[in-house]
């Protein structure tokens, strides 16, 4: 879904190929020769948010700006106030030279958020004090819990950025990672806090989704326990809100002191229409695990089964008996937004698909598509017949079917797969 800026790419990964940071600053295109340079403005508005201090400078030329913490005294940036000045691209270029060789985490944060325009979102986890946390670290399953909460929340919005709904299940959720694919995630220095980078070009859309969503789900949140009344979920569905963020929420929170979660906009983009300029943190405390629980549990009973006629290939064929009804799994390729589905079919609906196997069609059925299971079951099938498709399509399949023959055997004896 989305890569850790630790990981290493291409050969920059390997030991032949490391160089020193003087002779090779990260990342390199933002200070090539004949690179389009950022705007000073944004490039001063990055260094405010990571914690740097403006300390002098000509007014209304440039500032100079040095890093937050132990290493203020190590580096110093000098930056235009803006492009118009004869100067101000050999300084910008210095700056980024600077970056690139600052030992300063935040260096970094800004390098990233200069190479890709990216919406940051930010989660801090408090957890209680021990030995590896009073020396500036995290043991590695508070890490791992934090991480795999930022990644329920960021699916959680990409999922509501493809539609409104209580319960997604296994809906939308291919076209949900593939529009986290560019998203870049980095730890914080203490150990207890995240960094996701949401480029602006892909991911925009999620991240105006997840500020409305948070803010809505605080709002409901506090509504429930101060009247006991579950009335604010519901409404709070047409923001974004739904089971997958409640659920990722709760993980966020469970076994900490409170978690909060912080986004801010990337200064080249703007501020999107309808959002705050700077978005309040959202926080959210042990004490609103029972609400959050409630309203999961709410949104998985009330989400509706969908009508649906859809297309699949058949994937595997189960029955305990030569003859009667049995289980079909299909491969969805067109009319739901779901991988596979399970399907029960009568003796000759059955057959019909054991054909369409055996010849390489898909099969086109009706049913409802049941939120049990997370939408990957169709009851109340009918109009079960095959599809004629292309050669290359019915190629396709049919190799399928002669990687998964074993399969369809089993089921023609009537044994178990």
């Amino acid at each position: 879904m989305h890569r850790s800026m630790d990981e290493p790419t291409g050969a920059a990964g390997l030991p032949a190929a490391r160089s020193h940071p003087t002779v090779r600053p990260w990342p390199p295109p933002l200070a090539e020769a004949g690179a389009e340079l950022p705007d000073p403005a944004v490039l001063g508005a990055l260094l405010r948010r990571h914690g740097w201090q403006r300390r002098g400078g000509a007014p209304g030329r440039y500032g100079r700006w040095t890093p937050p913490g132990s290493a203020a005294g190590a580096t110093s940036l000098l930056v235009p106030e803006s492009a118009a000045f004869p100067d101000s691209g050999e300084l910008i270029e210095e700056a980024l030279l600077a970056l690139g060789r600052s030992a300063a985490p935040s260096a970094r944060d800004v390098l990233v958020s200069l190479a890709v325009p990216s919406d940051e979102i930010r989660w801090w986890r408090e957890v209680p004090e021990s030995a590896a946390g009073a020396a500036g670290a995290a043991c590695w399953t508070e890490a791992e819990e934090l991480r795999s909460a930022a990644r329920q929340v960021l699916m959680a919005g990409a999922l509501a950025a493809r539609g409104r709904a209580g319960y997604h299940g296994a809906r939308h959720r291919r076209k949900a990672r593939a529009a986290l694919d560019d998203a870049l995630i980095g730890p914080g220095a203490d150990g207890r806090s995240l960094t996701a980078y949401v480029p602006v070009a892909s991911g925009r859309a999620i991240a105006v989704q997840l500020c409305h969503a948070l803010h809505a789900t605080r709002e409901a949140v506090d509504y429930q326990r101060a009247t006991g009344g579950m009335e604010a979920f519901d409404s709070a569905i047409a923001a974004g809100v739904g089971r997958e963020l409640t659920e990722a929420l709760i993980a966020l929170v469970r076994g900490s002191e409170g978690a909060r979660i912080d986004l801010r906009w990337a200064p080249a983009a703007g501020t999107p229409d309808g959002c705050p300029a700077r978005p309040a943190p959202v926080e959210f405390s042990p004490g609103d695990l029972p609400a959050l629980r409630a309203a999961g549990a709410r949104y998985l009973r009330d989400e509706p089964a969908v009508q649906v006629r859809l297309t699949g290939a058949v994937v595997r064929l189960r029955r305990s008996g030569p003859r009667g009804a049995g289980i079909v799994r299909l491969r969805v390729l067109a009319g739901a937004e779901v991988a596979h589905v399970r399907v029960e079919l009568d003796e000759e609906a059955y057959r019909i698909a054991g054909h369409a196997h055996l010849v390489g069609l898909p099969l086109r059925v009706e049913g409802r598509l049941e939120n049990r299971g997370g939408f990957r079951r169709l009851t109340g099938a009918s109009q079960v017949a095959p599809v004629q498709v292309d050669e290359a399509e019915r190629d396709r399949l049919m190799k399928a079917l002669q990687e998964n023959v074993d399969f369809f055997e089993e089921a023609c004896a009537g044994e178990e797969p």
